[in-house]
């Protein structure tokens, strides 16, 4: 039988997989907005990675934290988006 500690240890080094992925693409992105993409996702994928081991660990603090993150990261996607469109924050 699978338990759920086993679940989240696989899903850790899934998203471990995934990070380094984004990492490389972040490095080699031929473009800026593919550049900018892999870091949305990484961080994204980073704060998904820290509610799992806030749940593995079972630490109240980790999954807020991970919440104020991915708020964090759309908040700079959209002040991103209006810089390269060239417009103001506000317009």
């Amino acid at each position: 039988m699978v338990t759920p500690e086993t679940l989240v240890a696989a899903s850790v080094i899934i998203y471990i997989v995934a990070l380094t992925l984004y990492t490389i693409r972040v490095v080699k992105g031929p473009t800026i907005p593919d550049r900018i993409l892999a870091v949305d996702a990484l961080t994204y994928d980073l704060a998904a990675l820290i509610a799992v081991i806030g749940l593995l660990l079972r630490s109240p603090l980790l999954v807020p934290s991970a919440i104020v993150l991915a708020l964090w990261v759309y908040a700079l996607d959209l002040y991103v988006a209006k810089y390269l469109e060239g417009r103001e924050l506000g317009d």
